[in-house]
């Protein structure tokens, strides 16, 4: 008979489960940064003597518990652990439950110790650690053995009950995906590919990029194969990251239909996370326990709340919906209850940032709880900008004026040094080019007048945690936001200045640490998985993405076969067109009746897409009046979800129209139009980025450092977005439609080399 598993649990997170009580309290308690937490340990380290034995693992067993950790500091001499924690305000601020949790993982790294090396008694200091004045505050508390290893059972007491019930679930979880069928009779053409590719860069532990068209099921055929891979290579996560809501959906109905197809569902734990903003019931007030009563006592309702989730029925999904029920259930906050979740869950749907981003949740947890997880990255081609944005940081100096105007009299000092520095660095730049520069190399002054501002307002803040001052927090986060990319800056990366068009036009100016190539950054966020697979329509070419997000050296490269006929797509070039932006104004005519043609030979819904809201407007409105009879709409600027639904609402089997939109917009992917929903679209650009002085930025870094400037900072994104929108069109085999590409230079061989293989280009005449 083959013994019961082992449980093995990290000592943090024996803590946090059994240990935590109290209110969910986030008054404003700013913390260090990684990089301060790491250098704030390493001199507290160096502080001690010769045989101080620093970052000590330690591990224990308790029944079917295997319980290990790290403690920070042992002094063989004194007989003294320590556990050091940094912090950035008066320690008479930290909430109690706070300490009480530190005291806890301190005292079960000494029952560890004493069990190990045999001692009768020991020495247990607390090290709080402050990150600005290098201080240290010492409470030092002695415990004999018994003590401390009485109070690591009655933990593992807590604990065990929900081990049991894991490893249980882990069980049944893996035998219940051995088993898992393929959730439709057959794949899809294309898809039995796809699917073995992810099944075999799950067993090799690789990473694959893998382009695959629209309308083959690329969820289910990358999803369905992970989970049979996850009980051989033990995965305990996977990760479904999406960049938009709509990518979200997609997962989730996926997840539901590989449940439903299977005779019985699989016990699997599905949670979604949403933004706190879209998750907080109390928006108007604060995260603690005097304010919110969804804060109040979270951690005394927490327990039931977590074996409630755990404890729903097999194909659950725990959906923004479905966790909210449940949340207000128990009373505790939704947002807070799924961070909690995400320990406990199977498959994670989340956004890129969850994993991806400088502080990322996901990738943390996973770090500190050492688990084997999976990524599946949605619409990968939008890596490469949302990578981008994640590793960049601004600061505009009219915030800051506007926040001068009502700061408290303790914040004036820093902030009007801070204004004097941006000031001199305004007349400095200005004199090389009057409306925008790259700098050479970070302003020093401006940074050490920033920390010194920031270090200011972290005081304030502490001192009124209950003020909510929205503007003093934007600039505050921003300002941190900004410091810690500093310490990251490098040739990936450029810190440019420009005078602001609006306001006091002369004498203001937005400050950027604007990033080039992430690939710095999210290389090593691939490489912490066991496997990633990387999935668009529009991956191509291969060399761009791999240089661009920081692809391991051993990953593989797919591209799966269109299923559908180039006869099931008309594509059209119109050559007499340019929409280069000094031919813009004079090609709507052409345009215009280019497509009152097309309509009135094919009646049906189209989409048309233009390279900006200007353009948009302009050829609507002469549209309108060429064509009066014919029903049109128009993408507004900024459209709420709840409007985007409506306007893609209007397009039915039965409707006929033409919708105006933005090329790289909310229309352009992840919209699903199947048959007579949409027939055609009319695409009036090239997809180019913008040309101006950022642009022109990129493209010279990017081609100092990878040699493909022009391409990679212009056309390849260009021409992923046009295609990204023609496959609006063409959803299943049964469809048929027409694409209009309304540019001379899509006649270009280069140019159509781009495009996907099957399609068939007709030749201009």
């Amino acid at each position: 008979m083959n013994a019961k598993p082992q449980y093995t649990v990290a000592v943090r997170a024996l803590c946090e489960f059994a240990a935590k009580s109290g209110d969910l309290d986030l008054r404003f308690t700013p913390a260090p940064s990684s990089q301060e937490g790491i250098a704030g340990h390493a001199l507290v380290a160096s502080r001690r003597g010769a045989d101080y034995r620093a970052e000590l693992s330690l591990s224990g067993q308790y029944q079917g518990l295997l319980v290990r950790g790290r403690a920070d500091g042992y002094d063989p001499g004194r007989k003294r652990l320590e556990e050091v924690k940094t912090h950035r305000v008066a320690l008479a601020r930290m909430p109690a439950n706070h300490r009480a949790l530190h005291w806890a993982q301190l005292k079960v790294y000494g029952a560890l110790l004493c069990a190990s090396e045999g001692l009768t008694e020991l020495d247990l200091a607390l090290v709080y650690f402050d990150v600005v004045s290098e201080q240290e505050t010492v409470l030092c508390e002695r415990h004999s053995a018994a003590e401390l290893q009485m109070f690591f059972e009655q933990l593992c007491e807590r604990f065990q009950g929900w081990a049991e019930r894991e490893l249980d679930h882990r069980a049944a979880r893996d035998q219940a995906l051995n088993t898992l069928r393929f959730p439709h009779a057959d794949f899809r053409q294309g898809q039995r590919p796809l699917a073995e590719s992810v099944y075999k860069a799950a067993v090799s532990g690789r990473c694959l990029l893998a382009q695959a068209p629209t309308g083959i099921g690329k969820t289910v055929g990358t999803i369905f194969p992970l989970l049979k891979a996850s009980p051989g290579q033990r995965l305990d996560k996977v990760f479904f990251l999406a960049a938009k809501t709509s990518g979200r959906a997609m997962a989730l109905e996926a997840l539901n239909k590989i449940s439903r197809a299977a005779p019985e569902a699989p016990p699997l734990r599905v949670l979604e996370l949403v933004a706190r903003d879209k998750a907080c019931e109390h928006p108007d007030k604060a995260c603690h326990g005097e304010s919110c009563p969804l804060a109040q006592g979270f951690y005394e309702r927490l327990p039931a709340a977590r074996l409630a989730a755990v404890s729903q029925p097999s194909g659950t999904l725990l959906d923004k919906a479905a966790l909210r029920a449940l949340a207000l259930q128990h009373q505790v906050c939704p947002y807070y209850l799924s961070q909690e979740l995400v320990r406990w869950a199977d498959v994670v749907v989340g956004d890129y940032n969850y994993f991806f981003d400088l502080s990322a949740m996901l990738h943390g947890m996973s770090q500190e709880a050492g688990w084997r997880v999976a990524l599946l990255v949605d619409e990968a081609h939008n890596l490469v900008e949302r990578g981008r944005k994640m590793y960049s940081a601004e600061l505009q100096q009219a915030k800051l004026r506007a926040l001068k105007l009502d700061a408290p009299a303790v914040l004036k000092k820093p902030l009007d040094k801070l204004q004097r520095t941006w000031a001199a660095l305004n007349k400095e730049a200005g004199e090389a080019q009057r409306e925008y520069a790259v700098l050479e190399a970070l302003p020093a002054k401006l940074l050490t007048a920033l920390q010194l501002a920031s270090a200011a307002i972290t005081e304030y803040m502490s001192e009124h945690p209950t003020e909510r001052d929205v503007a003093l927090q934007d600039f505050y986060f921003e300002a941190l936001h900004f410091t810690r990319l500093a310490e990251l800056f490098g040739p990936h990366s450029l810190c440019d200045w420009q005078l602001s068009s609006q306001g006091l036009a002369k004498t203001s100016s937005t400050l950027c640490i604007r990033n080039v190539l992430p690939a710095e950054f999210l290389k090593p966020r691939l490489q912490a998985a066991h496997t990633a697979v990387l999935f668009s329509a529009t991956l191509q070419p291969f060399a761009y993405f791999a240089d661009l997000l920081g692809l391991p050296e051993r990953s593989a490269w797919l591209e799966v076969e269109a299923p559908f006929s180039a006869e099931q797509l008309q594509v059209r070039v119109a050559q007499q067109v340019s929409t280069r932006y000094q031919h813009r104004r004079a090609s709507l005519p052409a345009l215009v009746a280019l497509m009152g043609q097309q309509f009135q030979q094919a009646p049906g819904n189209y989409l048309a897409f233009f390279s900006s809201h200007d353009y948009l407007n302009e050829a609507a409105d002469l549209f309108e009046r060429e064509f009066p009879a014919i029903t049109i709409w128009r993408q507004q600027r900024r459209m709420a979800e709840s409007a985007q639904a409506e306007f893609l609402a209007r397009l039915t089997e039965s409707s006929q129209g033409i919708g105006f939109v933005v090329l790289g917009g909310s229309f352009s992917e992840g919209v699903d139009l199947p048959g007579k929903r949409l027939i055609g679209a009319f695409i009036a650009t090239l997809g180019l980025p913008q040309l101006n002085p950022v642009n022109e930025q990129i493209r010279m870094r990017l081609d100092q450092l990878l040699g493909q400037g022009y391409d990679y900072a212009y056309l390849y994104p260009g021409l992923q977005k046009v295609v990204q929108a023609a496959g609006r069109v063409i959803r299943t085999v049964s469809d048929a439609g027409v694409v209009v590409l309304m540019d001379d230079r899509y006649a270009q061989p280069e140019i159509q080399a781009l495009l996907p293989r099957w399609w068939r280009i007709e030749r201009p005449s």
